[in-house]
């Protein structure tokens, strides 16, 4: 495995040669409508560390080229598959008719969550992340398969959409381990 330090990222440019070398995982990580570019470049570094298959951008989530997507995610945009859809709902909709046996994961409070540590995590997974302020949108959550939630014990009602979707990322992924 090569270890790349985050200056020699910066400056890397992926080639299809380079890409076609890292064996994708079957997951699938589609922002509904995330606001952010610094959430949007922090979630392309995330799916690089776990080698997600493709990112999907939706609704008014920006799209690369942009520069603070871009230092956010230190280059990995370029090692990352993306593709942009008008709706999230379009989105998952061309996906499941792509792969087989997809699971869609919205990561969301809900009443109808479950605890992240007692999902279905089987392959292939879509997780689905929403908005900063108003989370993913109801139409996605009733078109999911599952809904899980991160348990909060503080004064703070919910975490950085990045942070949430860390935590279920590496728990979906511990299950392949």
């Amino acid at each position: 495995m090569i270890k790349l330090g985050a200056s020699q990222l910066r400056t890397t440019k992926s080639t299809d040669r380079e890409k076609k070398k890292i064996k994708k995982n079957p997951v699938y990580i589609i922002l509904d409508n995330v606001m952010d570019t610094y959430n949007v470049g922090s979630i392309f570094r995330l799916a690089d560390a776990v080698a997600a298959e493709k990112i999907i951008l939706c609704g008014e989530t920006e799209t690369p080229p942009h520069t603070r997507i871009k230092k956010a995610s230190i280059n990995t945009t370029e090692w990352v598959e993306w593709e942009y859809a008008k709706t999230t709902k379009e989105a998952i909709k061309n996906l499941k008719l792509k792969i087989k046996n997809l699971r869609i994961i919205s990561i969301e409070q809900d009443k109808k969550s479950v605890s992240y540590n007692k999902a279905d995590y089987n392959l292939p997974i879509a997780l689905v992340v929403g908005h900063e302020s108003t989370g993913v949108s109801k139409e996605v959550l009733k078109i999911s398969d599952q809904i899980v939630e991160i348990p909060m014990w503080g004064v703070n009602k919910s975490l950085n959409v990045v942070v949430s979707l860390a935590i279920v990322l590496f728990k979906a992924m511990e299950r392949k381990l």
